[in-house]
């Protein structure tokens, strides 16, 4: 008899990230779909939604674990070589900056192609994807469990929040979330993105209004 050999993902499916696609690793089984059911139910991988799972962390393999949503947001629109192509931003970009405390029901993340909206399976929350040119974006690194990637920077984060205030749903956030950043915010940078974005004169309200500037 084989010896049992413990369920494992295997090391080259994570070089990019780890939020799998079965379509993703026919270069490693002949059958994706099957290995990954496989996988799910020995609890080394964690289904997100219908063809996207994501890897879980040893030490969380047998316990209850799930990555937080804008982790999978970026994770997700970062597959299939992606990464430098998204990049969390407005209310996802509040959340990662600490400007929004509490737990949201929708993540938003900016790509580069037209992506429908993604309903999760393993909780009551929707990724929206929102079509941008990341590289004209002002965006920094982040680092969250399931890889690598990008948000927008707090003066970023704070123009589309000023621009879009209903995207995401929780327009009643905005104003406290645009509120706490700005005091963190290079008001020149601000000026600076503001005016390659022609949004200057949104930001000027939103500056006499909160008393800044």
């Amino acid at each position: 008899m084989a010896a049992h050999v413990a369920a494992r993902v295997p090391p080259e499916l994570l070089q990019h990230g780890r939020v799998l696609r079965p379509v993703d690793a026919d270069h490693v089984y002949s059958n994706p779909r099957a290995e990954f059911a496989r996988l799910e139910r020995a609890g080394v991988l964690h289904r997100l939604a219908a063809g996207l799972y994501a890897a879980v962390p040893d030490d969380r393999v047998g316990a209850s674990w799930r990555p937080s949503l804008e982790a999978v947001a970026l994770g997700v629109a970062g597959t299939g070589g992606h990464v430098a192509e998204s990049a969390l931003m407005g209310v996802s970009a509040a959340r990662v900056h600490g400007a929004i405390p509490r737990a949201l029901g929708v993540a938003v993340v900016a790509v580069q192609r037209h992506r429908r909206t993604l309903r999760l399976s393993d909780r009551d929350a929707d990724v929206l994807f929102v079509r941008r040119d990341v590289a004209r974006l002002d965006v920094q690194r982040h680092r969250t469990e399931l890889g690598q990637g990008w948000v927008t920077t707090i003066e970023q984060t704070v123009l589309d929040l000023i621009a879009r205030p209903g995207l995401g749903g929780v327009p009643g956030m905005v104003p406290e979330a645009i509120a706490a950043l700005l005091p963190r915010a290079d008001v020149g940078q601000l000026q600076d993105l503001a005016g390659q974005q022609r949004r200057r004169s949104a930001l000027d309200a939103a500056l006499a209004a909160h008393g800044a500037g």
